[in-house]
């Protein structure tokens, strides 16, 4: 869809998987003092309150997000240059 499959949006040999686990039975208040994970002080979701929870995430086989606790490691992250949509080729 963004022009990075195989590479992204797979669980195969060779791509790079991103995986979430997602927990249904809680709610997430979406905030900068809250669930703000990006490097901005605004998002446009400020304040929403969603159905789930963010349980685990792992990256590339390492787990970033546990806990509420974000355990990555600073270089961690790998450029993947995206090309044209597959459904415009």
């Amino acid at each position: 869809m963004f022009g990075m499959y195989p590479k992204k949006g797979i669980i195969a040999p060779g791509s790079d998987a991103d995986i979430l686990v997602w927990d249904p039975n809680t709610k997430t208040k979406i905030g900068i003092n809250d669930k703000h994970h990006m490097n901005m002080d605004h998002s446009s979701w400020e304040g929403f309150v969603v159905d789930g929870k963010v349980d685990t995430v792992l990256s590339r086989g390492s787990i970033v997000i546990e806990n509420d606790k974000f355990t990555g490691k600073k270089g961690h992250g790998k450029f993947i240059k995206r090309g044209l949509c597959q459904y415009l080729n």
